[in-house]
């Protein structure tokens, strides 16, 4: 890649590398310059520009990262995991489901070493999440990668199946098991069956069974091989201070294991784990809980429990190894188990898909052009299954009161239909009615129209990864390969109101031009984001293109 000066006469095609103001708009850095745009770079006066030029074995910036992580996550589903669009050298990683992630670090680092073009940043191993989060974030720094090392990124991560996953629940419930001693207050005992049942609630685990013995190593023998449950835990009465007191030996003495006593992780260091057969050939984790356990806060047993509700193996070596970032007393920032996760920040955001579909077709001399067929089927029902096809959380279609045809062309698709009763009054009355259908939650709405052949859902979720509030990216408009504005548009919940507010025919155009600084365009491929076919002899010519 060459990067620097560029005079005007070589540099279409080239990538923008710092911003242009210019009159009538600015020019983002990161756009692919075209002909259009270096003549209105030539009319300010400028010369030249500094920007990014491909060699000929190179890859663009967002082929590279979208062939990366399809290494990574060949099979999202199957990781547990979804993937974004590639916006700007970026792929995000995210959970598909509450779980814990499993990451494969000599992997990763290895891939990180193959040239500074390449970046792959992740969340830290066993680290717990909530559906939507993001995991791990693919990033090509510069504008473009050498192929050969992307070639060479994409052999690391197939050599390394499962470099990174999100585990699901594996065990569903436990058993808990509680000791008390003579004179020991019920409120204490409570307090220790609360916590550990919040925490259980947290991972989305049941708790199958409670049992209150004395602490004693004969009563906790017994009540061990009677709990139920897919785990065992237990909450002893006194802190657990050696291997041969009464918490391990009563596992002992119930036929179990004792495979480590003992963290390097504080608070929780009493902490013990074993196994304990199930009288049926298999083994149950047996999880010794220190007293720090009767708080809410996060304690070394949190690590250890979340990792075998996950199905994962806790080896005593892994715990050895828990010491470095064992130091939990001085942490304020992670939720208590009683809040169900991690924090909100970093989410996938909520992108709901809003379909124009009322408007009248005038000019069709008496056919309903959201009706012609359009690979087999009708051109509202193949704008329809771009969107569900897409990463859009939820898809709703406005139609016209009564129109029984356009409603039939949605028959059997997973969406939501919404009849505007005034829409002879304009499009801004149909904008009005979708939002107030929108699931309460959404993040943004992106405004498809129904008339629109060449929209994919590829083309939707290049949309939707370009949206980022957090970097000011909270309107995103399609344009054609020219940038040439276009449609979909796509608007973050800050201008709902707005767009609830418009009246008559009056589309979005006027919002998008008053709120330029938060606009950002993704060209979608050649004039996709232009054809809309309103008459016959724009359905005719357009089939003749295409056929």
């Amino acid at each position: 890649m060459r990067f620097g000066p560029v005079p005007l006469a070589e540099a279409e095609g080239a990538v923008l590398a710092h911003s242009l103001a210019l009159p009538g708009g600015k020019l983002k850095k990161g756009r692919r310059l075209s002909a259009a745009d270096l003549a209105r770079i030539a009319a300010a006066g400028i010369s030249e520009v500094v920007a990014a030029s491909l060699d000929p074995g190179d890859l663009d910036e967002d082929s590279a990262a979208a062939r990366i992580a399809g290494a990574i996550a060949p099979d999202p589903a199957a990781l547990g995991l979804t993937v974004s669009a590639p916006f700007t050298g970026r792929v995000n990683l995210f959970a598909a489901r509450p779980g814990l992630i499993s990451v494969d670090a000599a992997a990763v680092d290895a891939l990180n070493a193959i040239d500074p073009a390449i970046t792959l940043a992740t969340l830290p191993d066993a680290a717990r999440v909530t559906a939507r989060q993001m995991v791990a974030t693919v990033k090509i720094i510069p504008y473009a990668a050498p192929a050969a090392a992307v070639t060479a990124a994409e052999a690391t991560a197939r050599a390394a199946p499962g470099l990174l996953r999100c585990a699901g629940l594996a065990l569903a419930s436990a058993g808990l098991v509680l000791t008390r001693t003579p004179g020991m207050a019920d409120k204490l005992v409570e307090k220790g069956a609360e916590a550990v049942g919040d925490r259980l609630a947290a991972l989305g685990m049941t708790l199958a069974g409670r049992a209150v013995v004395a602490h004693e190593t004969a009563a906790v023998a017994a009540a061990l091989a009677a709990a139920p449950g897919e785990m065992i835990l237990l909450l002893t009465a006194s802190a657990t201070s050696d291997p041969a007191d009464v918490g391990p030996a009563g596992l002992v003495a119930a036929g179990g294991r004792l495979l480590r006593f003992g963290m390097p992780v504080d608070p929780g260091n009493l902490l013990f784990l074993g196994n304990l057969g199930d009288g049926r050939g298999a083994e149950r984790p047996v999880l010794g809980l220190p007293g720090c356990a009767r708080s809410p806060k996060l304690n070394g047993a949190d690590w250890v429990l979340e990792r075998l509700a996950h199905g994962r193996a806790v080896r005593p070596a892994e715990i050895a190894r828990m010491g470095v970032g064992g130091l939990l007393k001085e942490i304020p920032s992670r939720p208590q188990p009683r809040a169900g996760g991690a924090a909100a920040a970093g989410h996938r955001q909520k992108v709901s898909a809003l379909i124009l579909a009322a408007g009248s077709a005038r000019r069709m001399g008496g056919r309903d052009k959201l009706l012609e067929p359009v690979a087999g089927r009708p051109l509202l029902a193949q704008v329809a299954a771009a969107a569900l096809a897409s990463g859009a959380e939820e898809t709703v279609a406005v139609l016209r009161p009564g129109d029984g045809p356009r409603a039939a062309a949605l028959a059997g698709l997973p969406l939501r239909r919404v009849e505007n009763p005034r829409a002879a009054d304009g499009m801004g009355t149909s904008l009005a009615a979708g939002l107030a259908a929108l699931a309460p939650d959404a993040d943004a709405v992106l405004v498809l129209l129904a008339d629109m052949p060449e929209v994919t859902a590829d083309g939707i979720d290049r949309l939707i990864a370009a949206f980022d509030p957090e970097e000011g990216r909270e309107i995103v408009r399609a344009t054609a390969a020219d940038g040439t504005p276009g449609h979909p548009v796509l608007f973050g919940r800050r201008f709902f109101e707005a767009l609830g507010g418009l009246g008559g025919d009056r589309g979005a155009r006027e919002l998008v031009a008053e709120h330029r600084d938060f606009v950002v365009e993704v060209a979608l491929p050649g004039q996709a984001a232009l054809t809309d076919l309103d008459t016959p002899e724009a359905w005719a010519a357009w089939r003749a293109g295409t056929g």
